[in-house]
């Protein structure tokens, strides 16, 4: 856990409360966090799932692992601490948007299972919705994809600590769901997301 640097800070309560914010939207907050290799499909399906929420009339939004690293955190490389740090702030940016009652559709690489149980437990422990979401595609396919041609410049090495490559992946042990883009279409990955959502209690049934 980063350490607490700033001193004599304590927390101000408000009156509109999290439930007050859900109510007037018309459904719950939570942080779907869609973890897996470079390319494997994770922004796909969370632009898909962002689409279709929106047209139903659901708030939500995109944290997305480029996107962020082209703003709050383009101070980080990809060393095991940036990478930790990184997935460190998006977990405490998730959490003020989920307590706006927004669905928030983060989709980072996120290799190490520790960095992902952090913000889980960050989550959990304000009694927030957290689904993991593994987009679950072999190497080989994702390096036949390879839509940024990172895995073609990470095997040249001109990239380094690039994730299944030079850098290990460490997959969930016990996500909430799994996609296999390789075998499933996109129209039923988005289904099996919504199906879920409404499992949970997230959308309304």
């Amino acid at each position: 856990m980063t350490e607490q640097k700033a001193t004599n800070v304590t927390w101000h309560d408000g009156e509109v409360t999290r439930a007050d914010r859900a109510a007037l939207l018309g459904h719950n907050g939570a942080t779907i966090w869609f973890t897996g290799l470079s390319g494997s499909g994770k922004s796909t399906v969370a632009v898909a799932l962002e689409k279709v929420l929106h047209a139903q009339g659901k708030l939500s939004y995109r944290l997305d692992g480029d996107n962020v690293r082209l703003g709050i955190n383009k101070n980080l490389g990809f060393s095991a601490e940036d990478r930790a740090e990184n997935i460190r702030r998006i977990g405490e940016i998730a959490k003020l948007f989920v307590d706006t009652g927004v669905i928030v559709l983060s989709s980072f690489v996120s290799p190490y299972r520790a960095d992902r149980d952090l913000v889980r437990k960050l989550h959990e422990d304000a009694g927030m919705a957290f689904i993991e979401v593994y987009v679950e595609v072999p190497l080989a396919e994702a390096e036949k994809r390879d839509p940024k041609g990172l895995y073609k410049k990470a095997r040249a090495g001109l990239i380094k600590n690039f994730t299944g490559i030079d850098d290990p992946y460490e997959a969930p042990e016990k996500p909430e769901l799994v996609l296999h883009t390789d075998r499933m279409s996109l129209q039923d990955e988005v289904k099996a997301l919504l199906d879920l959502l409404q499992q949970r209690g997230i959308l309304p049934a």
